[in-house]
Parts: C-alpha cells; structure tokens; sequence
C-alpha cells in the first residue's frame, strides 16, 4: 500500500544519523533504514521534528532522502517539508519528490489566527508544492502552537484533493479522532488517512477510535507494528498487554528536551546506530538519565525479548 488516502500501518520518523563531529553517517543511514523496514514499516517518514531537519541544508536534505528512498525500495518515503516560506517548501518538495520521495508532510506556521487563516494557508502549500504531490496535514497544536478543530481539518481535506492524510497528534486527541471519523460516517468529509504520533504513548486507543496506525519515531518500532496488528485483527487484551509492557520506557523518551537523546541512545544500543550523536545545537542525556533508560530496558526485557540486548 502507497502513500494514499488508504495508508495504515506504522510510518516510522527516521532519526538523521551524525557521527559526533556533526557530519551525517551515511552507513548509519542505511542501516538504520534496513532496521525499519525489518520491524515492519509500512513506510518512512524523514525529516519529521525528531529527524533534526532545520539543522540541515537544502542539499544535504536532498541527499539524505535519496539515501534513505534507495535503501526503502517499494516501501514510501513521507519527506517533512515544513519552512516558513512557499519557496524553500516548494523547493524541497519538489527536490525531494525528484529523488523518489511518495509524499509530503506540512504543519501550519504558528502566525495563523483563525480557521480562514489555516485553511487558505494549506490551500497556499499545495498551490507552491504542486498539485501532483501528495501531502499530510500534521496536526500538532502543541508544538506548533495551531489548534485545528475536526471542521477546519474537513474543510482542508475538501478543498485540497491532494491531502490524503491527517496526522493527529494534538493532545488529548482521543476525542478529536472519533469527531473526524464521525464526519466520515456522515458523508461530511472526504476519507483520509489518519497516523497518529506523540511518541505512540496514547496509539492503544487511538487505533480504537479509529486510527489507521502511527506515524511515530519509538525506538522499539517492531513493537508498534505489532501492536497495530494485534490491534486491527481484534487482539484486543493482547495489544494493551504489549503496550503496557512499553509504556514506561515510552514515556521516559517523549519528554520535552531530551526525548530524542533518549531515542537515539536506544537506537545505539540495539547496534542500528553508531554514535547516538545529534548535530548541534544538542541535547544530551546525564550519566544519571543513562542509567535511568537503561534500568527501564532492563525491565522491559523481562516482558519482550527485543530490550535484551545480553
């Protein structure tokens, strides 16, 4: 399945892999791409708000997602092209588009004011991008400080017929997921997509209220796509018992600041990347948050096999 208005799955947010002096590990690049697809990724997002993309330039960006879209094959690559301005959005997209890319990804800036405002400006992006390539609306109040009720998502989808996915991730977002699936129902909007992100810490009910699967970046991406599974085929006390399992330790990697040194440590120690380095400017994990992570590996181990690293 494509990157479309039927995408499920999980869409996993690739982390940019640096060596510590700040250049991009292009090995850890492709390994970290044939990681993903071996958990089970029904596609790969890049340049997401945990792939570090502002620290990156236009041609490195472009180069980064032609790695990653040589070494996914047929599985589709979601590129972030979220800018300030129409013309480094449409110069991205197009560029990364080029390169292989399926889709891409777009949130709205934090000077919209009101539904006008949000509405014409997704109308504005696709107009820059071009109406052949197809986007997802990111939905992310808290940090994009834009609050997008389920009508205005409805009136973006019916005026963009390009849009083929909302990524929900406002929060509490439970409700707002069954509000849009309800104006489904009643015929009141053009079916989407919708993932889901947030470190994947409410995805247990989210599939529940309607949600097609994640678009997330936890270190344990086999575990999301398990859970989707479990989940879609009516595994219910399965799914929330493998959720529970994970909860702590995803809740320890979705703080604010320091969730991605969180992530990228894990993704070390599950040998996927060499360095957990970040390109400055940087957040960085104490002696004591190390072993706080790995104290909750240990314990997650004792439940899933795939936090033992021996």
């Amino acid at each position: 399945m494509g990157f479309d208005a039927r995408a499920s799955g999980v869409y996993v947010i690739a982390a940019t892999p640096f060596h510590p002096d700040g250049r991009v590990d292009e090995a850890s690049v492709d390994r970290l791409t044939d990681f993903y697809l071996a958990c089970g990724a029904s596609g790969i997002t890049a340049l997401g708000v945990m792939g570090e993309a502002p620290k990156l330039a236009h041609d490195e960006s472009i180069a980064l997602v032609q790695r990653i879209v040589r070494a996914a094959g047929r599985v589709p690559v979601v590129v972030g092209v979220t800018s300030p301005g129409f013309a480094p959005m449409r110069a991205l997209a197009r560029g990364v588009m080029d390169a292989g890319a399926a889709g891409v990804m777009i949130a709205p800036p934090n000077t919209l004011r009101t539904d006008d405002q949000i509405v014409a400006y997704f109308g504005q992006a696709r107009a820059a991008i071009g109406d052949d390539v197809p986007f997802a609306v990111q939905d992310y109040p808290l940090g994009f400080s834009v609050v997008m009720t389920q009508q205005v998502l409805a009136r973006i989808v019916a005026e963009n017929p390009s849009c083929v996915m909302l990524k929900l991730e406002d929060w509490p977002g439970l409700d707002k997921i069954s509000a849009v699936r309800s104006l489904d129902a009643a015929g009141r909007m053009r079916p989407v997509s919708i993932l889901t992100g947030n470190g994947g810490i409410f995805l247990d009910f989210e599939l529940e209220r309607g949600a097609n699967g994640a678009m997330t970046g936890y270190a344990f991406p086999d575990m999301l796509t398990e859970l989707v599974r479990l989940a879609q085929a009516g595994e219910r006390e399965r799914a929330h018992n493998l959720f529970d399992a994970h909860l702590p330790l995803m809740r320890y990697e979705q703080q604010p600041g320091v969730g991605l040194a969180v992530r990228k440590y894990i993704l070390m120690k599950r040998g996927v990347l060499a360095s957990d380095a970040q390109r400055n400017p940087a957040s960085a994990l104490s002696p004591t948050g190390r072993a706080e992570v790995d104290y909750l590996l240990q314990r997650l181990a004792r439940l899933d096999s795939r936090a033992d690293f021996g």
